[in-house]
């Protein structure tokens, strides 16, 4: 039997990345659905090649011009224009695995409902961790759902520790997330208000998406990943670093109660984790290039610079705050990088905003989907209230 698998953000680098290794592995996976923002034409060459049972778009606008073009091109998939759509594709009973790699809160809700459902998930979307928390990973417990990271660190954290979870607490000393620094790792932290969009966006490893990118600039995507592997492999917020790691080939350690560290090692290109999480405990082929050792430069280490990389350090801080402090800040972080890519914000100003979000809100403790979405659009506004006020 073929495994049935929902990509949620088919279009994205992490969705496109998916559809290669399945195209690869044709024998053991068939898509069941896809989902997408705004590509249309590109959704339309995937339903082409994969024929899924359904394909959502983000608007029903996008959504009709698909159904149109499949229409054209005699294609069999049925575009869903339902509100719940996404979270019907993950958590179809027809699905047995569901990539979750909706960027940003958006992809929270379809998330939670593959979990929900008792799926086999591929979390690429760290947002879902960041802003659900504990509701997200209690959801999990309850449905029985195999969870599997797909960011490359907490894969490779996932991938140093035994098959039996519940030895974790007993082993883990800490969690050694390794960062690239992104293009700004060298920078003088004094001339960062002159940052561009165009620069932000130019990762030295990757081809990523512009949000991600300038994430990645900020070290505001290190700060999310610290969040997420607080919920992910349950460890106080304390047993988390992060070391810069510029050529990016340990993708991230852990270090034992022995002091003993393990490593994951590899060529930075994610096919291989989306590879480990899709065969896993098996492995398969994930066509990516082997590590040449003999030809490796030199493996450098550093600290994350706090004056550089203020962002990082509000994971600690919002870990410790009150329950919901980290959704307030995912929240404040995708209104300033919207503002920033816009031309609205500069780039320093990212991390003012995102404090001063943090700052103006004691969120109770929020117990249900609803109420984390309520804290969400809460957080929204108050962040453009106060970029609005700091641009004026």
């Amino acid at each position: 039997m073929k495994q049935r698998l929902t990509v949620l953000g088919s279009t994205g680098s992490i969705g496109t990345n998916t559809l290669d290794v399945v195209r690869r592995h044709s024998d053991q996976y068939e898509i069941f659905a896809l989902s997408a923002a705004t590509q249309v034409e590109l959704m339309l060459a995937q339903c082409a090649e994969f024929k899924p049972r359904y394909a959502v778009m983000a608007s029903q606008s996008h959504a009709l011009q698909l159904q149109e073009k499949l229409k054209a091109n005699s294609l069999p998939t049925q575009v869903l224009l339902a509100s719940n759509a996404l979270e019907e594709i993950a958590s179809h009973p027809d699905v047995d695995a569901v990539m979750a790699a909706i960027v940003g809160a958006a992809g929270l809700a379809p998330a939670l409902a593959a979990a929900r459902a008792g799926k086999r998930l591929l979390l690429a979307n760290k947002e879902a961790l960041v802003v659900g928390g504990a509701l997200f990973m209690q959801t999990v417990h309850d449905s029985g759902c195999t969870l599997l990271p797909i960011d490359s660190e907490h894969s490779a954290i996932f991938q140093c520790l035994p098959e039996d979870r519940s030895t974790w607490k007993t082993r883990i000393d800490s969690l050694l997330l390794t960062a690239s620094g992104g293009p700004f790792r060298q920078r003088d932290p004094s001339t960062l208000s002159e940052i561009t969009p165009a620069q932000a966006c130019k990762h030295p490893n990757f081809s990523m998406g512009r949000k991600i990118s300038v994430d990645s600039a900020t070290m505001m995507n290190k700060a999310l990943e610290v969040i997420e592997a607080r919920w992910l492999f349950d460890v106080a917020p304390d047993q988390i670093k992060v070391v810069i790691h510029p050529q990016q080939i340990v993708h991230s350690m852990v270090q034992f109660k022995d002091a003993s560290i393990l490593a994951q090692l590899g060529t930075p290109d994610m096919r291989v984790p989306i590879a480990c999480g899709l065969a896993w405990p098996e492995r398969i082929e994930s066509s990516v290039e082997r590590l040449d050792f003999a030809k490796l430069t030199a493996l450098t280490f550093e600290e994350a610079d706090e004056q550089r990389f203020p962002g990082l350090y509000l994971s600690w801080q919002a870990l410790k705050a009150p329950e919901g402090t980290t959704t307030v800040l995912n929240a404040a972080n995708e209104v300033a990088v919207a503002a920033f890519l816009s031309g609205e914000l500069r780039f320093d100003q990212i991390h003012a905003v995102n404090r001063a979000t943090m700052e103006a809100l004691q969120p109770q403790r929020p117990d249900s989907l609803e109420a984390l979405l309520s804290l969400d659009a809460e957080a929204r506004s108050v962040a453009w209230g106060l970029l609005r006020h700091m641009v004026a």
